[in-house]
């Protein structure tokens, strides 16, 4: 585990400063609630019949059922991997980040209308979604359970899972972008903050322990392996219809811009988790 809880906890107060700014520009910037409402009108734009079915499986991989097994599970891995800060750590989490975008939903909601999506307006309580917080929460805690060489390629499945349930519920017309961000930065904060709180008690109360491997550059080969083959999707279906492709990306370009900067910040929290941990530094006799 991280041995000092300093860098978590402040990394924490970052994220809780940037859910708030996201929280005002989303509610009161003109400028940046129109380029929210261009960015969901090129993912509305996406949905098709033949891959509705498709979005709405994965968006309700995020819901309250899966979640609180999810939960269940990882704190179950923590346990057995005889985690016991983290595997106390974890459930907590899970209801800390449910239960704060459950209340902030409520306490800021207000219409954002946009005519173009005529009777399938979005609801007033939608900042921040709670299927992005989900997946989010899930991708970060599954890197807090996942032994030391795992972590990176935990890291990568995560962050592809709650990239593919941001798409899913943009694409339905669920959530405008500004909700998806601030979900993701609700989980951020959260489970920053736990690894700063398990850091903090185990040096206070340090436990003995068997002393776990650290990641090593081999052990990066997988995660690799699951970038190169999003990427390589995402390549194949461009080459499929390049010029359709070309076309959409220049008369949405704030689409395309949200659509990276979405992708942007979950490898940024996937891969601070991945990255931020180190093993447990020999004793010296």
């Amino acid at each position: 585990m991280l041995r000092r809880p300093g860098p978590p906890l402040l990394l924490a107060a970052v994220a809780a400063v940037l859910l708030a700014v996201t929280g005002v520009l989303a509610k009161l910037v003109p400028v940046t609630k129109q380029g929210d409402a261009r960015t969901l009108h090129g993912f509305v734009t996406l949905d098709h019949p033949h891959v509705r079915p498709l979005l709405d499986h994965i968006a309700h991989l995020a819901d309250p059922g899966p979640y609180a097994l999810c939960g269940l599970a990882l704190a179950l891995v923590a346990l057995l991997r005889g985690r016991w800060r983290v595997a106390l750590a974890i459930p907590v989490v899970f209801v800390a980040t449910g239960a704060t975008t459950e209340s902030l939903k409520h306490l800021l909601a207000g219409p954002r209308v946009e005519e173009w999506l005529g009777h399938a307006q979005i609801g007033a309580a939608s900042w921040p979604s709670g299927h992005s917080t989900a997946a989010m929460t899930m991708a970060l805690c599954a890197v807090l359970a996942a032994p030391p060489r795992l972590r990176p390629t935990v890291a990568a499945l995560g962050g592809l899972f709650a990239v593919a349930v941001a798409y899913a519920i943009l694409t339905l017309g669920w959530h405008f972008p500004s909700d998806v961000f601030g979900g993701y930065l609700v989980a951020g904060t959260y489970v920053l903050l736990a690894v700063a709180l398990v850091a903090a008690s185990e040096q206070r109360w340090p436990t003995r322990r068997r002393a776990e491997e650290a990641t090593r550059p081999a052990d990066l080969l997988p995660a690799l392996g699951v970038a190169l083959l999003a990427g390589g999707a995402a390549i194949g279906l461009a080459l499929a219809r390049p010029h359709a492709l070309v076309g959409y990306a220049a008369t949405h370009t704030t689409f395309v811009v949200g659509a990276l900067a979405i992708a942007a910040l979950a490898v940024v929290l996937a891969g601070v988790m991945a990255t931020g941990f180190r093993a447990p530094a020999p004793r010296r006799s």
